[in-house]
């Protein structure tokens, strides 16, 4: 298992990467709703700040077996995440063009 030390920085550079696209996206697609692509940031900001408390406090510290499974379980959903909020931003995109 990767440390958490890591986890939060692969928390932190994902996050990132989407919330770069959302303004990228606000920056450079002028016909685009912008409230939608804020919403998408809003919500980016949000699980970023939820993944980070959780990262930090683990379930099960007792059982390093439940530990191994509960940063499993956040890693695949930090990906998941990240990849449903760039759908929605591809789909705003594609509403324009």
């Amino acid at each position: 298992m990767a440390s958490i030390k890591d986890l939060k920085k692969d928390i932190d550079l994902l996050m990132s990467l989407v919330l770069n696209d959302c303004f990228y996206v606000l920056e450079y697609n002028q016909k685009v709703n912008q409230d939608a692509v804020m919403n998408i940031a809003t919500e980016v900001v949000e699980k970023h700040r939820d993944f980070r408390k959780r990262a930090n406090h683990p379930d099960g510290k007792d059982n390093p077996k439940l530990v191994k499974k509960y940063y499993k379980e956040l890693n695949t959903e930090l990906l998941a995440t990240a990849d449903k909020e760039l759908e929605k931003l591809s789909a705003e995109v594609k509403k324009v063009s």
